[in-house]
Parts: C-alpha cells; sequence; structure tokens
C-alpha cells in the first residue's frame, strides 16, 4: 500500500491522480494505524514550514514518521514535505525540522541575483553531482530534462545528501537521498512523463 500523508497541509488531489495513472491507489490518510501498515510513504506539503511543522507536532504524525523511517520504510517528501526532512528552517524564524537528513533550509533572496524573481516558479533542468553516481530513484531522468518548481526557499548544508540540482541563478538544491528517505523540491507531479516516471520508480523501486 503507498498511503499520502494527510496532515492539513498541502492539495494532495493532483498527487494522488498521478499515483493512479502509474497504476498505484494510493490511500490519503492522517491515521497512525494504516500509516504504519503502508509500504511507502509520501509526504507533500505546500505553504509555510513554520505550520506543516506544528501540525506534524500537533498531530503526532511526526514521531509515527521517524518511527517508520527508522524501521527502513521507504519515504519521499515532496517540496515542502522535502524540506521538512532536514534539522531546521530559516523560514521566517527558525524553526526544527524532522532531522531524517542533516542540512538546512534557507531563503533563496540574497543568494540568487536580485533580478531573479522570487518565487522560483517554472520548469528547470536537473543537473547531478560529477562526483556520484546516479541515483537510482533519478534513473530514468536524461540529461537536462526540466521538471517543475515552486519555492522561495531551498536546502543547503546538505552536500552527502544531494542526488539532484538545478540552476537558477545559483545552484540549488532539486533532490536528495539519504538511505530509505528521499526528498524533491519539485513537484514530480506536475512534472509530466518525467515526474511519473520518477514517482514510479519509487512506488516500486526496492530501497
Amino acid at each position: 500500500m503507498i498511503a499520502v500523508i494527510d496532515y492539513g497541509v498541502g492539495n494532495l488531489f493532483s498527487l494522488c491522480r498521478s499515483l493512479e495513472a502509474i497504476g498505484q491507489e494510493p490511500v490519503v490518510t492522517g491515521d497512525p494505524a494504516l500509516l504504519r501498515q503502508a509500504d511507502k510513504l509520501f509526504l507533500p506539503g505546500v505553504g509555510a514550514f513554520a505550520d506543516a511543522a506544528a501540525k506534524l507536532r500537533q498531530t503526532g504524525l511526526d514521531q509515527v514518521i521517524l518511527e517508520e523511517a527508522a524501521k527502513g520504510k521507504p519515504l519521499m517528501g515532496i517540496c515542502l514535505g522535502m524540506q521538512l526532512l532536514f534539522d531546521e528552517s530559516l523560514e521566517f524564524g527558525q524553526y526544527k525540522g524532522l532531522g531524517l537528513i542533516p542540512g538546512r533550509v534557507v531563503p533563496m533572496e540574497g543568494v540568487i541575483p536580485a533580478d531573479y524573481k522570487i518565487p522560483h516558479i517554472g520548469w528547470n533542468a536537473l543537473h547531478f553531482p560529477a562526483d556520484k553516481p546516479r541515483h537510482k530513484l533519478l534513473e530514468t531522468v536524461q540529461d537536462n530534462e526540466c521538471v517543475y518548481f515552486v519555492h522561495s526557499f531551498y536546502a543547503t548544508d546538505c552536500t552527502d545528501a544531494v542526488i539532484a540540482t538545478t540552476e537558477y541563478g545559483a545552484e540549488l538544491t532539486a533532490a536528495v537521498a539519504r538511505g530509505n528517505v528521499m526528498g524533491c523540491q519539485f513537484h514530480p507531479e506536475k512534472s509530466g512523463d518525467v515526474g511519473l516516471a520518477i514517482l514510479k520508480t519509487f512506488c516500486e523501486g526496492s530501497w
């Protein structure tokens, strides 16, 4: 069973439709029992880091996620969901994340050129670290294929976990992985066939 974690943050419709398009029958739930029964978990999210982190704590789902990840269950964070995987975020304050991947989430402002618009919205190419083999999650992605981004903050201090970057006035983290825990800053569910292939790899792969 593929479970999409519902903690009151984000539009889950497009992710579910994309999962159905690749032959999955996703269950959208905030029920800890169902999440523990699932084979793989998606942590989506849009909006503010502080609100999302608070809702995870209030529902107790933060502990469920940590426990299941510790057992080796594959987990994919998407957009804000990816950012929640890190130690902390500096989005309008300083807020603690799940700590599943070492690193911080910081503003793009002051990092990218002043004439670049924030938020970064649109299609950008993925680039892969030259000193690492291509990560299995992205094995179907061809060089310079584009995916869809919507974000104003990005993950840094996470070099060991970075499996893809994108260029938007500066090199920005686009995807990360640490064992069974993975994350995409972009929206695979809004990235056409490229994104569907990434979702399919996660759902069908062994991690």
